[in-house]
């Protein structure tokens, strides 16, 4: 498996009990959803290796508790610290309507609702306090949209295309 075909879940954050148990930090808004896991994969260098999961339980709504198989001791969780955890993209549930994952409309191409081409989404940009489409236009320029709701008017999976309600003057920075 490979980190392209999988999505991030989450990061060890720290050490739960002496017997090796771990707690995870999820990026997911329904950690509820992660508790009967089998397996995960952590992210060890360039690798993802599986681990099978004994049990797990929510701790404080957004933190995992897991007990991995043969993990026994503090010394033992000590290794995975700071960790990543993935997933296989199969495991996505299927999003429908205006609903999508950052990783699915990469290489889409954006319109304005007018119809006019803006560009190709080449990346989304979570990394800041607002997500930003990272899209890139005929002329090689990138082009930089907050991701909110009310701006994505249709998500067109069939097309591979994304139709964007944008607010008056957002583009005219990028024009010269």
């Amino acid at each position: 498996m490979t980190k392209e075909e999988c999505f991030y879940l989450g990061t060890i954050v720290s050490k739960f009990s002496y017997k090796g148990e771990v707690l995870a930090k999820l990026d997911t808004d329904t950690p509820q959803d992660y508790i009967n896991l089998e397996s995960v994969f952590v992210l060890q260098g360039t690798k993802l290796v599986p681990f099978f999961i004994e049990n797990a339980q929510l701790q404080k709504s957004s933190l995992l508790r897991i007990r991995f198989e043969d993990i026994e001791s503090e010394s033992d969780a000590d290794l995975l610290l700071k960790k990543e955890l993935y997933l296989p993209l199969s495991f996505l549930p299927e999003l429908k309507g205006t609903q999508f994952y950052y990783h699915e409309v990469i290489g889409f191409k954006v319109r304005e609702k007018s119809g006019n081409v803006i560009g190709v989404l080449q990346a989304v940009n979570d990394q800041t306090p607002q997500a930003l489409f990272e899209i890139i236009d005929d002329k090689e320029r990138i082009i930089l949209v907050p991701v909110h709701d009310d701006f994505i008017s249709k998500v067109d999976r069939s097309k591979s295309e994304l139709t964007l309600n944008l607010p008056d003057g957002l583009l005219d920075v990028y024009q010269s």
